[in-house]
């Protein structure tokens, strides 16, 4: 499931929650929003460049669909910020890294930057999960950077 055919299909405000489930299957994450709304969250990590978040209104119809790993929502993050808000953006890592010796945990997404280089996004937490630093590098497992 989560086809770019089937993201195509469904309609912002028309397609209500269960056909969204139909086509994309479960989601890997649900939160709930300040107005009621639901955020279902469909991660494509660790080998697609794209994670996706798909808002339920109250009405449970579709009011949005975001592909969130882009430089926009990565130009959001910055040192001091708290883990569970970089999640929340971005959705799940494609990479967890701890670095005992740093006291540090290093988090990793592939994603695509425009027009067509695999980069991968990297931030780096502290021992009290708020972000210590971030970065983009070629992505070295795409064939393009070998």
């Amino acid at each position: 499931a989560g086809g770019s055919t089937a993201w195509r299909a469904v309609g912002g405000g028309v397609s209500p929650e269960d056909e969204v489930r139909a086509r994309f299957g479960a989601p890997d994450g649900i939160r709930r929003g300040p107005n009621g709304e639901r955020v279902l969250e469909y991660d494509r990590q660790p080998a697609g460049q794209q994670n996706y978040m798909i808002t339920i209104g109250a009405d449970g119809k579709m009011t949005a669909l975001q592909q969130v790993l882009n430089p926009a929502n990565f130009a959001k993050i910055h040192p001091g910020m708290l883990m569970e808000d970089v999640h929340r953006l971005l959705g799940k890592p494609m990479k967890v890294t701890p670095y005992p010796l740093q006291k540090a945990v290093a988090w990793d997404w592939r994603y695509l930057q425009p027009p067509n280089a695999s980069m991968v996004f990297t931030v780096w937490f502290g021992p009290d999960d708020h972000v210590l630093r971030l970065a983009s590098a070629p992505d070295p497992q795409a064939p393009e950077n070998r």
